[in-house]
């Protein structure tokens, strides 16, 4: 599903934010990203959804080989992907339901199918009855919940999920992670960048942990230890 082989992004000031990094992560695996500040998660994230390329090595998302990819291939490579931001990137002047849909509209999707559709995942997040509302009437936890509506609307092999829980309170942050658990039973494969120690030990997934660029853990089941 997803592989990157001997992968290495150098920016433009010199700095290398991963180095020689490469791992396979199959069709319907939740693994989490792990690291301190500055380690180089989100370096890894962007690649993932070609907002950044690698400097050196390869990276493959399905039948999408990126060194064969050209800009006009990228919008149709992330209608396959789902990306959830910490926060939230919704359209403040567009409703619950409107924010959804507009994923689907983007994209050319016939008018009888968005409905139905949007409806279904927003009864999937819990949102089924505030649909009407914008953003701004909405807790950080509704918002993220949208969030996470939108990038599944399309039915996404992949979610990417870039710390969905970094700006919520405990409690809030269970009610996300167990629609990405869902979400992830139900074939998706989700790969989750995370600081949230209570949240990793848990509910045990494959843990990948990167320090200095490099991966220096990846482990079934794998606990948020002092070290990380």
């Amino acid at each position: 599903m997803i592989q990157l082989k001997n992968v290495m992004k150098q920016y433009d000031n010199g700095v290398i934010a991963i180095k020689d990094l490469s791992l396979t992560v199959d069709a319907g695996e939740f693994v989490y990203l792990i690291g301190s500040s500055g380690a180089g998660k989100s370096t890894f994230i962007k690649m993932l959804y070609h907002e950044l390329t690698p400097s050196e090595g390869t990276i493959t998302v399905g039948k999408h080989d990126f060194a064969k990819m050209g800009p006009k291939d990228v919008p149709m490579f992330r209608r396959e992907l789902g990306v959830v931001f910490q926060d939230f990137k919704l359209l403040p002047r567009l409703t619950v339901y409107e924010n959804v849909a507009y994923a689907m509209e983007v994209i050319e999707t016939p008018d009888d199918e968005i409905k139905p559709r949007v409806l279904h995942v927003l009864k999937l997040v819990g949102l089924e009855q505030k649909l009407r509302r914008f953003p701004s009437e909405l807790s950080g936890g509704e918002q993220q919940r949208v969030a996470i509506a939108r990038a599944i609307v399309n039915d996404p092999q992949v979610v990417i999920a870039d710390e969905p829980t970094g700006n919520l309170d405990p409690e809030t942050s269970e009610g996300i992670m167990e629609i990405l658990e869902r979400i992830n039973g139900d074939g998706t494969t989700v790969i989750m960048a995370t600081h949230n120690r209570e949240i990793v030990n848990g509910h045990p997934h494959r843990l990948l942990e990167i320090a200095g660029g490099r991966l220096i853990r990846d482990e079934q089941g794998g606990s948020y230890g002092n070290e990380a």
